[in-house]
C-alpha cells in the first residue's frame, strides 16, 4: 500500500486515539462526540500534516511536492495554535456575555491548541512517518 497514505492515516488517527485515551483517564467516560471534538492533547491536525511532509520527503526527496506539503504544514500548524486558539478565547468571552445577559446559545467554541499540544502532535506525525518508511 502507499506509504504516504499509510503514514498520514496512522499519524492522524493514532493521535486522535491517544487523545481519547487521555480523555478517558482524565474524565473516566467517553461518548461518540469525543471522537470529533477538536483541540486537546495531542493535536491530530499537527500529526496529519507533519507526517505528510515527512513521508513525502523520505519517499521523494526535496521535490516540489515536498515544498508544497511543507508550506501546507506550516499554515496548519500556525492555525492550530494561533488563529484557532484566539477564536476559542473569543468564543469563551462571548459565551460569558450570553450567560450574563441570559441569552441561550448552542454554539460550540473549540479552543484550538497550545504550543505543547502542537509540538506533541508534530512529534507523533514525524515518528509515525519515519516508522512507516523504514518498517513497511
Amino acid at each position: 500500500m502507499n506509504k504516504v497514505l499509510l503514514a498520514v492515516l496512522f499519524a492522524g488517527f493514532g493521535a486522535q486515539l491517544v487523545k481519547l485515551i487521555l480523555y478517558w483517564f482524565k474524565h473516566k467516560k467517553l461518548s461518540i462526540h469525543d471522537l470529533f471534538v477538536t483541540g486537546g492533547m495531542p493535536s491530530s491536525h499537527s500529526a496529519f500534516v507533519v507526517s505528510l511532509a515527512t513521508i513525502i520527503y523520505l519517499v521523494e526527496g526535496a521535490t516540489s511536492v515536498f515544498a508544497i506539503s511543507l508550506v501546507f504544514a506550516f499554515v496548519v500548524l500556525r492555525d492550530a495554535y494561533g488563529v484557532r486558539r484566539s477564536v476559542g478565547k473569543e468564543g469563551i468571552a462571548i459565551r460569558k456575555l450570553f450567560k450574563l445577559h441570559k441569552i441561550d446559545s448552542k454554539d460550540h467554541y473549540a479552543m484550538g491548541h497550545t504550543p505543547l499540544q502542537v509540538a506533541i502532535g508534530s512529534l507523533i506525525g514525524f515518528l509515525v512517518a519515519v516508522g512507516v518508511f523504514y518498517l513497511l
